[in-house]
């Protein structure tokens, strides 16, 4: 096989001499080009990011694995030649480029937790400053002050105990209770290697344990997903009692409900996807209820009159509560009952029993008796106060609209619009990269359950797309009809 060495050679050496100017020059002028130089101008391409080197080879049959790792030696950066910036939380995220000097203040971050035989082990990269075992350092995310037990340098699967660790190191330590994304410091500086902003949940699915008896194994697995990936959660719905777990996707829940199965050996039942719908009022109502209720010993007497409007469209708010009482109508240690119970009323609204956002709620005048009133009876009064006027208000369910980017080879463009529109989606954009086309597009989070195996069989398998979050926004007239007839249908049936 020389000669397709050779012939191979004389390949890699012409395209890394595109963007390596010695080795272009050596190679112009006809130099013999030892492995050495070869190997140094592959480190400065890729170091500059204008080269990418490509191995092949199978973890499964551990073959190729040995020329990977040489090439992560050669190829790859090492911690003093790359750039790394935290984010300063003390000044609204700003950048900070980090020197990664032993010297400076401490800065790692937590970026994979393993369930080991004694308990949570968590993976460190030190990007400046040293740790030290016994010392006390403070997680950013949570404010919490931690000891550092025992400090590892893991060698695959072997542990060996050290005493220090320096900037540019990746150590393991034990017996620390974070999550996955954290950022640990000394205590001097206030940066995180991640950003704090966890997007929202888009979809839920009621997941529930096959037999009764794995239930301490189910809540296990849940609980240390949620620590590793700060973008699934777990809630109890308080109306049937199921589990819900929540993420970014289908695909990204399908995934955990098979681990469960494959390292918990539990399995779990899933329910249909369930879609986050917010409610929303669209035009101010007046409230004035009266809540008395009169019993042997002492009743309940509240009284409540103020408005709901909602908050202007891109208030950072979801929720604001405004006391304008001139006076003592009400006492003024009852406010905070009454704040809470419109808050609890805005966690169901009526139309479909999901949370109310986007509202304004004005307590303007009020009475209350000496004797009767209480925390309670006020709290229920706004209750009551929110649901009488609520329907006055126009209410408005919104669904969640997400951004899709589709490519697909451009034969099945027309094929996809088309499918796109039928999803009540919005295409906004369109371009050509070579043979694909590639679309952008809103489409209600409703409408896409399954879509990936309906692109596949547009496409013959050659369409991909991704999809993010992008807003709540108002449903049309019909599907409210629709959602809301559903709802009471199921409310009725229980």
């Amino acid at each position: 096989m020389e000669a397709m060495v050779a012939e191979k050679r004389r390949e890699l050496i012409e395209m890394v001499s595109e963007v390596d100017d010695r080795l272009a020059e050596a190679f112009l002028n006809d130099e013999p080009i030892s492995a050495a130089d070869l190997e140094e101008a592959v480190r400065r391409a890729t170091i500059a990011r204008k080269f990418v080197p490509v191995f092949m080879g199978s973890a499964f049959k551990n073959k190729g694995v040995q020329p990977l790792l040489d090439g992560v030696l050669s190829y790859l950066p090492c911690p003093t030649e790359v750039g790394n910036y935290a984010l300063d939380q003390t000044k609204d995220e700003e950048k900070v480029m980090l020197p990664g000097t032993p010297d400076g203040p401490l800065v790692a971050l937590a970026f994979k937790l393993e369930e080991g035989r004694f308990g949570q082990l968590t993976y460190l990269r030190i990007y400046e400053g040293v740790i030290k075992k016994g010392d006390f350092i403070i997680n950013v995310n949570t404010g919490k002050k931690i000891k550092v037990p025992r400090l590892v340098r893991m060698h695959s699967n072997e542990m060996e105990d050290i005493q220090e660790a320096h900037a540019g190191q990746i150590v393991a330590v034990f017996g620390v209770d974070c999550a996955s994304g954290d950022t640990f410091t000394d205590g001097s500086v206030k940066y995180t290697m991640t950003s704090m902003n966890v997007p929202e949940p888009v979809m839920s699915l009621a997941v529930q344990p096959v037999s009764k008896d794995s239930g301490g194994q189910f809540s296990k697995a849940l609980n240390r997903f949620q620590k590793e990936d700060p973008t699934f959660r777990v809630g109890l719905d308080p109306e049937s009692g199921q589990t819900i777990i929540s993420g970014m996707g289908e695909l990204h829940l399908d995934i955990y409900v098979e681990r469960i199965r494959r390292e918990y050996k539990v399995d779990a039942t899933v329910g249909k996807p369930r879609v986050n719908f917010r409610e929303t009022v669209t035009q101010r109502a007046d409230f004035d209820y009266l809540h008395k209720k009169q019993t042997g010993g002492q009743g309940q007497y509240g009284r409540v009159c103020g408005y709901v409007e909602p908050l202007p469209p891109d208030s950072p708010i979801k929720f604001e509560f405004e006391n304008m009482i001139v006076g003592q109508a009400i006492p003024s240690n009852f406010i905070p009952a009454i704040e809470k119970g419109f808050k609890e009323a805005a966690n169901s609204g009526s139309l479909i029993g999901h949370p109310v956002e986007n509202v304004r709620i004005v307590l303007t005048d009020g009475a209350s008796h000496a004797v009767d009133s209480s925390e309670l009876a006020f709290k229920l009064a706004a209750i009551y106060a929110f649901r009488q006027c609520y329907a006055a208000a126009r209410p408005v369910i919104l669904e969640p609209i997400m951004l899709v980017e589709l490519k697909v080879p451009t034969e099945f463009q027309g094929t996809v619009a088309g499918d796109i529109n039928k999803r009540k989606g919005v295409i906004v954009g369109n371009d050509q990269e070579g043979d694909d086309s590639v679309m952008t597009a809103h489409v209600p989070l409703n409408n896409m359950f399954g879509y990936s195996t309906a692109l596949r069989s547009m496409t013959q398998g050659k369409g991909e797309f991704t999809m993010e979050y992008k807003e709540h926004s108002a449903v049309s007239q019909d599907v409210q009809m629709q959602l809301v007839n559903t709802y009471k249908a199921s409310k009725g049936a229980e």
